[in-house]
């Protein structure tokens, strides 16, 4: 490289002056040739934090030998901005980047340079429709900076497992089959970059955005399932209590639910080992820096009800449903206080809707707030139920399960067989055992009496908390049932969306497919929501991958030189678009528009007179 200088002479001394630098340098791509490779490349000026500097080198791409520029990695992953700040020589050939969809204008493109193809398209059209009505693909965009490459590379990943069932070994088979919204085949290794390129920026930046979408009060359903890890090198990975019984080493995953419009709106990992009351700080600190609104509903089970978590949500000033334990203080004394009873407590009214006893208490309840200063709760009430039929069933467990224990520690005193410490007092926890002087023995145990009488005296009890809500207790269970939807959503999770296990072996490739996940639940969610609320189509289809099964025959053809075109919807085709509120591409509507001109209007000719 040839370095100019300029001379300049003051005082009979000559200075050595630099040529001064131009804002452009960093921007210019050059030609880089390495080990045979032609890279199109820049090289940026770099100050490390002990304030050295370097020159960066970018591979943008590659260049050919005819001088035609081929986008890579770093180029389809950067934002619109950044691409058009680069200054490529007047000389190359720019045609591949013409062809990006970020960098195209508006207005049907033409299928030119992609070959003969003939692809399944109908069930990805129908996701495409159902992106854009939950504004995740507006929110994509904004989150990645225009770049619709990446934003179409996510929608392909979050549309495969629910279209397929398969994992994203095979994404870049089936893109040579069905018409998907990414252009580029995304093999194994592009999933690799793309997943580990997602960051926890994207990941709020999208809370952010799907925060303007939860109203004023929204009722959101809080909880977490456990999935099971192939990566043993993930650090979150702990044994815990696998929900499916496995002994597998197992993550924690929480989501927020909202069940006004039935769509994910929050997601975070935990470790496996992590009990869900310990995550409550975590999630609202999330919760808060994303924007969410501070007066949404919070509905909890019984493992997120702790005094911690209870005057947490107290001393914030937050509304909640939470289910709480019968054996907690409060409710246990409100159990006591009704004595000896026959076939219901005295106090408690029928719910005919329910079939359930139930009555409402209040709950005075003060907490040292910020600043020291005193918060009393605001509508923190009991509610307590009671089920007849569930207090027999209860009662004729613990009786089976103390027979049980009873047989089982004698048959250890006869036998001297060996026992664990840990495991005694959770497999025998209605009997105090003592060991003999080496620990491992049995040596006499006697009935546990306070634990049998208190178990047997919350039989067929079960109770929540409101606060700051103004509800009956029959209108707090129907709402906490609602819980209900929740749970399947895990389901749905576990089964359709092929995510009952984890297979990514980094930290940076788990951050990224949960961000894909995510993006796949809430267009699982929509279309999930809108078949069960449509009665015509839920009568059709059981389910929405029965939706997706009847879309899948249209397909997308294109011909060298000439535009895409998609094949005409028929029968069920037009009835989902329709009932979904979809508006059919044009040239796919069924029936015959004829195009004789119209007839002009008034007196007819008569006929001519021989």
């Amino acid at each position: 490289m040839i370095v100019f200088y300029r001379y300049t002479c003051n005082n009979n001394k000559c200075f050595i002056m630099a040529r001064p630098s131009s804002d452009s340098t960093p921007y210019k791509v050059k030609l880089h040739i390495n080990n045979g490779y032609r890279y199109a490349s820049t090289r940026p000026m770099v100050v490390r934090e002990d304030g050295s500097r370097y020159n960066r080198t970018i591979h943008w791409g590659t260049v050919t030998e005819d001088l035609k520029f081929m986008p890579g990695r770093e180029y389809l992953y950067a934002s619109v901005e950044e691409r058009r700040r680069l200054i490529f020589p007047e000389e190359w050939d720019m045609g591949e980047v013409e062809r990006l969809e970020s960098m195209r204008g508006p207005g049907r493109p033409s299928s030119s340079g992609c070959g003969d193809r003939n692809r399944l398209y109908g069930d990805i059209w129908l996701l495409e429709r159902v992106a854009e009505a939950t504004g995740i693909r507006r929110d994509l965009e904004s989150v990645f900076d225009g770049n619709k490459e990446i934003v179409g590379d996510v929608l392909t990943l979050a549309m495969f497992p629910y279209v397929t069932g398969y994992n994203y070994n095979r994404v870049a088979r089936w893109q040579e089959v069905a018409k998907s919204p990414s252009s580029r085949p995304l093999t194994p290794a592009a999933v690799t970059h793309l997943t580990q390129s997602i960051t926890e920026k994207h990941r709020m930046d999208l809370f952010s955005l799907r925060s303007a979408r939860v109203g004023r009060g929204s009722l959101c359903a809080l909880d977490s399932t456990t999935r099971t890890a192939y990566g043993e090198s993930l650090a979150d990975i702990r044994w815990g209590r696998n929900k499916e019984g496995l002994s597998l080493p197992q993550t924690t995953e929480v989501v927020v639910y909202t069940l006004d419009d039935h769509m994910p709106i929050y997601y975070r990992t935990f470790p496996g080992n992590m009990p869900d009351a310990r995550t409550i700080d975590t999630i609202m600190a999330d919760l808060d820096d994303a924007g969410f609104r501070r007066d949404i509903v919070h509905i909890t089970d019984r493992g997120y009800a702790s005094v911690k978590n209870i005057e947490k949500y107290i001393a914030e000033g937050r509304a909640a449903i939470m289910g709480v334990r019968t054996g907690w203080g409060p409710v246990l004394d409100r159990i006591r206080a009704f004595g000896r009873f026959g076939a219901r407590p005295d106090g408690m009214a029928l719910d005919t809707g329910s079939q359930k006893y139930c009555a409402q208490y209040d709950l005075p309840y003060t907490v040292i707030g910020h600043g020291g200063k005193e918060v009393k709760a605001d509508r923190l009430r009991i509610n307590l139920y009671f089920d007849p039929v569930k207090r027999g069933q209860d009662q004729m467990r613990i009786d089976t399960e103390v027979a049980y224990q009873q047989q089982a520690l004698e048959t250890l005193m006869a036998e001297g067989g060996e026992v664990d410490p840990m495991t005694l007092k959770e497999q025998y926890r209605y009997f105090a055992v003592t060991l003999c002087e080496d620990g491992r023995h049995v040596q006499k145990f006697e009935p546990d009496t306070k634990r049998y009488n208190d178990d047997l005296l919350q039989s067929g009890f079960f109770a929540n908390l409101t606060l700051k809500l103004d509800t009956s207790a029959q209108q707090s269970l129907e709402l906490y049932k609602w819980r209900d939807e929740q749970e399947k959503y895990f389901m749905t999770m576990k089964s359709t969306m092929c995510a009952d296990r984890q297979r990514n072996w980094s930290e940076e490739g788990k951050t990224g497919r949960l961000f894909i996940l995510f993006v796949s639940l809430i267009i699982g969610s929509y279309l999930k929501n809108a078949l069960k609320s449509d009665p015509v189509l839920c009568k059709k289809f059981p389910a929405s991958t029965d939706l997706l099964d009847e879309m899948r025959p249209i397909r997308y053809i294109e011909h060298e030189g000439h535009q895409a075109r998609i094949t005409p919807f028929v029968g069920n085709q037009l009835l989902i678009a329709e009932r979904l509120g979809f508006a059919i591409p044009k040239g796919c509507e069924t029936g015959c528009k004829s195009k004789q001109p119209p007839k002009r209007r008034g007196r007819p000719r008569k006929n001519a007179i021989k």
